[in-house]
């Protein structure tokens, strides 16, 4: 091949030239006639006009590619067009371990490609350690030469620097001695300048591109992990979501705990398979504890060489501890482990620091919701016994008469309510009713209304009429007052030896008198009992009326609280006191149980699947006919 094409205007130059003092970039002409070594019988190069066509490929193939290992392949290529290699070889600096790493090769064997070369040992190692290209004509007169291939004789290293940084080498190798020509180390020494820019442009773009995909994974993981609310499932869900940013072979999350003040294994995987480990860690002890004392992660490398570390598995090499706080609080520690020395790097880290602080936000989380669950499951059970002791409050059957027959029933809103009933026994033939709602619901109404029920059972020996019974009631519930509570009541006496009914009113919903009509064919007649007066527990010395009203065989009394007629359905309409009326019109003979049974269905299907907001209490009087004469 003929050498590069000179400038016009330039001279030839004699063998006794010296060369210019200043040499210029992309000026590839000889200082001397002689080309090629004399040794290289043929040195296969093929030299193009370089100072055009070289470099214009060499800027193409460089500032156009991103992709670390298109650039390489790309420049593997294009040396061959000019250099006629049979052993090429670009090796990258590993920072970490501080060694030369074949990232590409041409010619070498798969035990070759995975050596470690340290910085000073063989050719590439020296053109790394002293930063400057090496021509060796026959490597086997050179000290600390790496025998990995007997075949070859001569070998070009040129280092790849950037900011004065070493990054790399570009390595040639020939079996033939003295193949490669000054020449040949100046051309690769411009491709090798070129080359350490687009590398290191290709690993930012390497990292940048890494660093949104961990993002965008760190965003999905924090988004999936603060949905889970069970402790036990979120633990194990963060160990397979970690796995998709850091392949950690051994994996653990301690929690702290406040009684025994130690960190406890809560879960631990190894290669895959979750384990249990008993082991608990005090602050302050191994690499665990030291990340939780210290508030920050701590990188273990190389765990044999770290004072720190507790040997808890023969196998581990490298460790990250990264401790996980919330509210300024250490709750817990997330430990990787590795078998290989120097696994974990400073990336790691920073992805585990981030990610840390939203899995503490989902352990806390997840935690105050198990509290609150266990709780409402404590209040849950408390709720459905304090339930069954309303009930118990309650009488179980209503009372057995001659000329009369009751029916009532309690449906709470929630598991319990504030409404309340009671018969008391008033003697021969004679039976007081009580029909009450306290105000509020739930737990609250509940526990007034047991002491409404208990007073009420405190005052009937004294068989006092309705209205001295209300009296009676509100002076006792003064002496216990509560702030905004008080409950609204019905009080009647029945005498079912000529059928009558004494009645008073404290605030309730007055009573329905239905007459019974004479005429089987026709509907009876529905009117309200007019009976009012103040709620008990709010005014003290409060008087009540009294009404007394004479019932015939078949007439009714209905009794019923609030959250009958103020039931609504989907649409917000209320069931109304015209409804109810309209009901107890169309029945024929009803009995009072019927008429119970009735009124509550109707109310349901009104509802049709709305929630009660209300308790809801109906008490049925039925006057019966007087019983035959006993022969």
């Amino acid at each position: 091949m003929s050498p590069p094409t000179k400038p016009q205007s330039a001279k030839p130059a004699s063998p006794e030239t010296s060369p210019p003092e200043h040499t210029f970039e992309g000026d590839y002409r000889p200082t001397a006639p002689t080309l090629f070594h004399p040794h290289a019988a043929d040195p296969k190069i093929r030299v193009e006009p370089l100072q055009v066509d070289f470099l214009h490929k060499l800027a193409d193939a460089l500032n156009t590619t991103l992709d670390l290992n298109t650039l390489m392949h790309r420049v593997a290529d294009l040396v061959r067009a000019v250099i006629d290699y049979k052993i090429f070889a670009i090796l990258l600096i590993n920072d970490r371990s501080e060694d030369l790493r074949m990232r590409f090769q041409i010619g070498h064997t798969s035990e070759v490609e995975r050596m470690r070369i340290k910085l000073g040992r063989g050719v590439s190692g020296q053109a790394a350690l002293q930063r400057k290209s090496l021509l060796i004509e026959d490597v086997t007169q050179t000290d600390n030469y790496i025998d990995a291939n007997p075949a070859v004789r001569a070998e070009l290293a040129v280092p790849l620097i950037i900011k004065n940084k070493v990054i790399g080498v570009l390595d040639l190798q020939s079996e033939t001695i003295g193949y490669f020509t000054v020449e040949h180390q100046r051309l690769l020494e411009l491709v090798a300048s070129r080359m350490a820019i687009a590398v290191e442009n290709a690993r930012l773009y390497t990292r940048v591109s890494r660093q949104a995909q961990t993002l965008g994974v760190l965003n999905d993981i924090s988004r999936e992990i603060t949905s889970i609310l069970d402790p036990n499932d979120l633990l194990e869900r963060i160990a397979h979501l970690l796995k998709r940013v850091i392949d950690f072979q051994m994996f653990s999350i301690l929690l702290w705990n406040d009684r025994t003040q130690l960190f406890e294994h809560r879960f631990s995987s190894r290669f895959g398979e979750r384990v249990i480990r008993e082991r608990t860690i005090a602050l302050g002890e191994g690499l665990i504890g030291t990340a939780a004392q210290l508030r920050e992660p701590v990188l273990a490398p190389d765990v044999r060489k770290d004072t720190r570390y507790i040997e808890a598995n023969a196998e581990v090499r490298s460790e990250l501890a990264v401790p996980l706080v919330y509210k300024g609080e250490i709750i817990g520690v997330l430990d990787l482990e590795h078998t290989r020395v120097n696994y974990y790097n400073e990336d790691h880290q920073r992805t585990l620091s981030t990610l840390a602080s939203q899995i503490a936000i989902s352990i806390a989380n997840a935690r105050l919701y198990q509290r609150i669950h266990e709780e409402e499951q404590r209040m849950e059970r408390d709720l459905e016994m304090a339930r069954q002791v309303q009930l118990r409050l309650m009488p179980s059957r209503p009372p057995k008469l001659e000329r009369a027959e009751i029916a009532a029933q309690f449906v709470a809103a929630r598991s319990i309510g504030g409404d309340v009933y009671d018969y008391l026994d008033y003697g021969p033939g004679r039976t007081a009713l009580a029909v009450g709602d306290v105000s509020g619901k739930a737990a609250p109404a509940a526990l007034y209304a047991a002491l409404v029920s208990g007073i009420l059972r405190s005052l009937a020996p004294q068989h006092l009429s309705p209205a001295a019974m209300l009296a009676a009631l509100n002076d006792q519930l003064q002496e216990r007052k509560l702030d905004s509570q008080y409950v609204t009541m019905l009080m009647a006496i029945w005498d079912d030896s000529n059928q009558t009914l004494q009645i008073a009113n404290a605030g309730s919903v007055q009573p329905l008198f239905v007459a019974a009509n004479t005429d089987a064919t026709k509907p009876p007649s529905v009117r309200t009992i007019q009976a009012e007066g103040f709620p008990l527990g709010l005014f003290p010395n409060a008087e009540y009326e009294e009404f007394t009203l004479s019932t015939r065989p078949g007439d009714l009394i209905v009794f019923f609280s609030d959250g009958i007629v103020d039931a609504v359905n989907a649409t917000g309409d209320m069931f109304g006191d015209e409804r109810l009326t309209k009901l107890l019109e169309s029945q024929h003979q009803p009995t009072a149980q019927s008429t119970v049974d009735a009124i509550l269905q109707a109310v349901t299907d009104f509802q049709a699947g709305t929630a009660h907001f209300d308790d809801e209490t109906i008490v049925v009087l039925r006057a019966l006919e007087p019983p035959a004469p006993s022969h």
